[in-house]
C-alpha cells in the first residue's frame, strides 16, 4: 500500500499529520502548532485496514506524550525533525552554528508543513537569528525512509554551520547496538553494545568513508539478528567526513543523528547562501535480511542500476602486479578468455614512471617504457577474445615524485604556503588532489576521458589508497573535505555522461569508499583487497546489509592468499565469491590444465545462476553452531534458490547434523541437488550422504526445510558445500 495522508486531528486542534505507507513501511508525522514536527511513529504498519482517523493519531500522539518529572521541565521536549534547546530538548540538537558567537539558539517556527507526491516538506524560519530551515522527508517504494536538511542565511552577517544533522527515533524496544569497524584487509567486522543512557558516536575524520566506517549503525531488540528481532538502522549517503550516532536519553527516548561531520570554516554562509544534507537513509526490519532487503530493493529500482548481466571480470593485480609485460599479460587473458571471463582489467602500472608505488601517479600517459607501443596491442587482443577491457586509475592522488606534483604542486591539498616544503603525512608515498581546483578536476577530466575514448574503455577501476589529512585547499587556507567530496561526484558523473555505457567501480585500498553516495555514481564496490574466503565471510555479510551482490566484487584468487598466506580449495576459494559480481585475481597462465577446468566450471555455474543471484533476496541464516556459516539468495518469487554451507573451523559435532534453510516459501515443494562435487567437499567419511545417492533428487516442502532442515556433507573446516532448491511441481 503506497499512500500519503494529511490529516487534520479535530476541528478545533492546531495538530496536524501526514500519514506514510510504503514497502511494508509506516511513518506518522505530526506537526503541532508551529513546533518543528516530530516522528509519532516509523516501522510496521499501525493498522493493516489503512490509515489512522485523525481522532487515532491525535490518541497516538497523546499515548507515548511524556510524562512531567519532578524536577524537569513543567513541558517535557519531544524529538522532532530539528531538536533544538529553544523547545527544551536537552541532548544533542539538529543545528549547531553560529554568527560570530550569536545566533546559536534558534527558535524555528513552521511556515510550511505538506505533503509531496514522495513524503513530506517542511520550512520554517527563525527571523531573529536570520535563518531558514528546510526538511525533506522521504518514503520510497521499499520501505527506505530518508530525509535531508538545508538550512539558509537569511541574515546580514556571515553565519557559520557547524553540524546540521537528521534525526531518526526507532523502537523503545531496542536493547542492543549493533556497527562494524575495520581496518584495510578486515572491513566491515561486525560489533555489538548493550543500547545504554548515553550515545554511541562513529566519527570518520579521513575525508573518505574509511575502512573502519560503520556503514550502518543499527539498535534493536535483544539478540537480533538476520532472521529475527526487530531492527531499525541508519546510513548518511555520503563520501567524505561523517558523524553517526545512537543515544538513549535519560527520559527514554531513543534517537539516530546522522551528519556530515564539517571541519571549521568549511561551511560559512553568507548572506542568501544555503547549505544542504547529504541524505541520511533510514530502514527498518524483523531481522537483518528485511533491513538489507529494503535497501536492495531500493537500489535495483534506480533507472542508473547496472541492468545487463555482470561481465565476469579478471583483475591484474595480483598475477602481475607492476610488472607490466605484453606477453604475459596476453597469455593470462587467453587463458581467462577460455575460462569464460568476459572482462579483462588492466591494474596499477601502466602509466608514467609508475615501476612502483613511489612515482609517477598523476602523470596519466601511458609509460612508453612499460608500453612501447602503447596500450593499443593489449586492447586489440583482448576484444578480440571476445572481452571488454578496462583500466586502473586513481585520480584523486599524486606521488611527489611526479611531473603533476613538480608542474603543479598548488593543486596538491596541503596546509603550508606551496614551496614551503610543509606537506601532511605522507602515506604510500602519495598526496591528495584538490578536485575543488577548477584546473586539477580538469586536467583529470581530459586526461582520462581522453584515453577512454582512445581505447573505447568500458571500466574505470577508480582507486583511492589514502586518507585525507590536514586536507586544505591552499587558496583560501580552508578545510576543503566537503568541497573535494562534491568534485569527485562530479567528475565521475561528467565521465559516464560523456561516455555512455561507461562502468566505474569504486576501490578504496578496498573497501574505504562504500557508500550510498558514491555508488550514486559507481556500478559495483571493491569490498576488500583480502578476497581470502573464510576473511571474506564477515566482510561480504555485513557489505550485504547495504550492497546487493551484483555491486559487491567477489574474486576467486589463486591457490595461496596474497594476504593471509593461508592455502583452499579451488572449491572454497570459487563458493565464497559465487554470488557477488564475479571475478579472478590470479596469474591462471600458470595454472594447470585440472585448475583451468575447474575454474570455467565454476564460472559457468556462476552464469547459468547470476539471474538469480543479482536479482534475488539475500539470505544469512542464524545458526546455533558458531563454527557453520549458511547464507543463500532466494528469487523474489521463492521458486528456487541456491545456499553455501562454509565449515569456518573445526565442529563440536561430528557430523553436524541437519540444517535448516529459512527464506524458502514454506507452501511449496524444493527438489535439492549439490552443486559441489561430493568428492571435493572434504568428506571424512566415504559413505554417500543418504539424500543425495538416490536416482532421484530429494523432495521437500519449504516448512520442512526451514524446520527440519538437511543433513550435510562432513566438511573438513575452511571449506564449503553449495547447495541449489528448484520448485517442484509435485
Amino acid at each position: 500500500m503506497n499512500q500519503l495522508h494529511p490529516t487534520t486531528a479535530a476541528a478545533d486542534s492546531p495538530a496536524r499529520f501526514v500519514q506514510l505507507h510504503r514497502g511494508g513501511t509506516s511513518v506518522v508525522v505530526e506537526c503541532s502548532g508551529q513546533t518543528m514536527p516530530r516522528i509519532l511513529h516509523w516501522g510496521a504498519p499501525l493498522d493493516q485496514q489503512g490509515p489512522l482517523s485523525g481522532h487515532q493519531l491525535a490518541a497516538l500522539s497523546l499515548a507515548i506524550a511524556p510524562q512531567p518529572g519532578l524536577a524537569g521541565l513543567e513541558v517535557p521536549a519531544r524529538m522532532s525533525l530539528l531538536p533544538q534547546e529553544s523547545e527544551g530538548w536537552q541532548h544533542l540538537p539538529g543545528l549547531q552554528g553560529h554568527r560570530a558567537g550569536r545566533a546559536g539558539f534558534p527558535r524555528f517556527v513552521v511556515e510550511e508543513f505538506e505533503a509531496v507526491p514522495d513524503g513530506l516538506s517542511v520550512r520554517a524560519a527563525d527571523p531573529d537569528a536570520g535563518l531558514e530551515i528546510g526538511v525533506e522527508l522521504q518514503l520510497g517504494e521499499s520501505g527506505l525512509l530518508r530525509q535531508r536538511l538545508s538550512v539558509r542565511n537569511t541574515g546580514e552577517t556571515a553565519y557559520e554551520v557547524l553540524a546540521l544533522g537528521a534525526t531518526f527515533p526507532f523502537s523503545a524496544n531496542a536493547a542492543e547496538i549493533l556497527d562494524s569497524a575495520g581496518r584495510h584487509l578486515k572491513e566491515r567486522s561486525p560489533q555489538r553494545r548493550p543500547l545504554t543512557v548515553g550515545t554511541h558516536l562513529r566519527e570518520g575524520r579521513r575525508g573518505r568513508t574509511g575502512a573502519d566506517a560503520p556503514l550502518l549503525l543499527a539498535a534493536g531488540t535483544a539478540g537480533f539478528g538476520f532472521q529475527h528481532g526487530t531492527v531499525h538502522a541508519v546510513h548518511l549517503a555520503w563520501s567524505g567526513n561523517y558523524r553517526l550516532s545512537a543515544e538513549r536519553t535519560v527520559e527514554a527516548q531513543n534517537f539516530f543523528s546522522a551528519a556530515e561531520l564539517l571541519l571549521p570554516g568549511e561551511i560559512i554562509l553568507a548572506p542568501g547562501e544555503s547549505y544542504r544534507t547529504p541524505w541520511s537513509v533510514g530502514s527498518w526490519g524483523e531481522g537483518l535480511d528485511e533491513l538489507a532487503a529494503r535497501f536492495h530493493q531500493d537500489l535495483r529500482s534506480r533507472p542508473e542500476h547496472p541492468k545487463p548481466p555482470r561481465p565476469v571480470t579478471l583483475n591484474s593485480w595480483e598475477a602481475v602486479y607492476f610488472d607490466h609485460d605484453l606477453g604475459r599479460l596476453t597469455e593470462i587473458a587467453q587463458a581467462a578468455a577460455a575460462a569464460g571471463v568476459e572482462r579483462f582489467v588492466l591494474d596499477d602500472g601502466w602509466f608514467g614512471s609508475r615501476r612502483n608505488d613511489s612515482s609517477g601517479l598523476g602523470d596519466w600517459q601511458v609509460s612508453t617504457a612499460a608500453w612501447p607501443a602503447g596500450l593499443k596491442p593489449l586492447v586489440d587482443t583482448v576484444r578480440g577474445l571476445g572481452m571488454q577491457f578496462g583500466l586502473w586509475f586513481e585520480p584523486e592522488m599524486a606521488n611527489l615524485d611526479s611531473d603533476l606534483a613538480r608542474s603543479h604542486p598548488e593543486w596538491i591539498l596541503h596546509p603550508g604556503a606551496t614551496g614551503s616544503g610543509r606537506w601532511p603525512a605522507s602515506a604510500r608515498q602519495q598526496q591528495v588532489l584538490n578536485l575543488a581546483n577548477p584546473d586539477a578536476w580538469r586536467y583529470l577530466f581530459d586526461a582520462i576521458s581522453g584515453l577512454v575514448a582512445e581505447h573505447s574503455i568500458d571500466y574505470l577501476k577508480w582507486d583511492h589508497n589514502r586518507d585525507l589529512l590536514e586536507p586544505v585547499d591552499p587558496r583560501s587556507g580552508v578545510a576543503a573535505v566537503h568541497e573535494s567530496t562534491l568534485a569527485a561526484y562530479r567528475l565521475m558523473a561528467e565521465l559516464k555522461a560523456t561516455h555512455p555505457g561507461l562502468e566505474i567501480e569504486s576501490c578504496a585500498s578496498g573497501g574505504a569508499r562504500v557508500d550510498l553516495g558514491v555508488l550514486a555514481h559507481t556500478d559495483r564496490i571493491w569490498v576488500s583487497d583480502c578476497i581470502e574466503p573464510i576473511e571474506r565471510l564477515d566482510n561480504q555479510a555485513y557489505t550485504g546489509l547495504l550492497v546487493p551482490y551484483e555491486m559487491m566484487g567477489a574474486h576467486i584468487g589463486g591457490p595461496q592468499s596474497h594476504t593471509t598466506h593461508r592455502t583452499h580449495t579451488m572449491d572454497f576459494r570459487a563458493s565464497s565469491a559465487l554470488f557477488g559480481h564475479l571475478g579472478v585475481e590470479w596469474d591462471i597462465s600458470q595454472a594447470s590444465e585440472a585448475e583451468r577446468a575447474e575454474l570455467a566450471r565454476w564460472i559457468s555455474i556462476h552464469k547459468t545462476h547470476r539471474g538469480l543471484f543479482h536479482s534475488g533476496r539475500s539470505v544469512h541464516a542464524d545458526l546455533t553452531d558458531p563454527s557453520l556459516d549458511l547464507r543463500g539468495v532466494v528469487a523474489q518469487d521463492r521458486s528456487e534458490a541456491v545456499f553455501a554451507l562454509t565449515q569456518r573451523s573445526a565442529p563440536i559435532s561430528n557430523p553436524a547434523g541437519p540444517v535448516a534453510f529459512p527464506g524458502l516459501d514454506p507452501a511449496k515443494n524444493y527438489l535439492a541437488e549439490l552443486l559441489t562435487p561430493v568428492d571435493s567437499v572434504g568428506r571424512q567419511s566415504r559413505a554417500p550422504l543418504p539424500w543425495n545417492s538416490g536416482a532421484e533428487p530429494l523432495q521437500l516442502s519449504g516448512a520442512a526445510l526451514a524446520s527440519v532442515g538437511l543433513q550435510m556433507p562432513i566438511l573438513y573446516p575452511e571449506n564449503a558445500v553449495v547447495i541449489r532448491f528448484t520448485q517442484s511441481g509435485a
